[in-house]
């Protein structure tokens, strides 16, 4: 006996087809939101909204815990700022991802060593870039609160953006320098972001509170590796 087969009709083809794009753009679809989210996630805060005033909030939060923020500004100084003879351009910053160390160098004396806490919930961005802008305080929101990373933080002090929102900063909602606990930035101990923060360039102007990074006043370099 000779089987015969035969194409199915355009109408047979179509509802064969169609489920399968449907399945297909569905899984591009839940691809697209969940790694449009964890790129969301991988910075700190926005700083084209900030003047690096300090704005008075009763509220903030950290993977989604309430928490007691910074409720009045910090001191002008905690401690003198740091002048130095040494030039700007043999100024450096160099973090170390494994170690979870940050060490400042002028040529090659150390300055400053610090533990820190680089990205967990996203990843801090290695190679070698500058200091583009600097926030005596900054606010820093993002996260997600189906995944337990919502984080809501005014008052960040001290921050260094090194690249796009990424940055330096002081930390007050955890003391668990040496661990990765951040959503991409560099988390510092705030004396010692501080500290950086009026050693490094570009200079904050007096009576100011932000900065940006110019042609006549570049900022330090900050290099990044594992």
């Amino acid at each position: 006996m000779v089987k015969i087969i035969t194409k199915p009709s355009g109408k047979k083809y179509l509802y064969i087809i169609f489920p399968l794009l449907l399945f297909v753009a569905t899984l591009v679809l839940r691809l697209s939101l969940k790694y449009g989210k964890l790129e969301a996630n991988c910075a700190c805060g926005d700083p084209q909204t900030s003047d690096g005033s300090f704005v008075p909030e009763e509220n903030a939060y950290f993977l989604d815990h309430e928490l007691t923020p910074l409720l009045t500004q910090l001191p002008d100084f905690l401690s003198s700022p740091v002048l130095g003879d040494v030039s700007p351009d043999n100024k450096w910053i160099e973090i170390d991802l494994s170690e979870q160390k940050l060490i400042a160098w002028e040529n090659n004396n150390k300055f400053l060593e610090t533990l820190i806490s680089s990205g967990k919930t996203g990843k801090t961005p290695e190679g070698e870039f500058r200091i583009w802008s600097k926030y005596k305080y900054a606010k820093m929101s993002g996260g997600s609160k189906e995944n337990g990373t919502y984080y809501y933080l005014p008052n960040v002090p001290y921050t260094m953006y090194f690249f796009n929102s990424y940055g330096l900063h002081g930390t007050y909602w955890h003391n668990n320098f040496g661990t990765p606990m951040s959503h991409g930035c560099v988390n510092l101990p705030t004396l010692m972001a501080e500290k950086l923060f009026y050693w490094s360039t570009p200079g904050l102007p007096s009576g100011k509170n932000s900065v940006l990074a110019s042609k006549d006043s570049s900022g330090t370099r900050v290099v990044i590796h594992q």
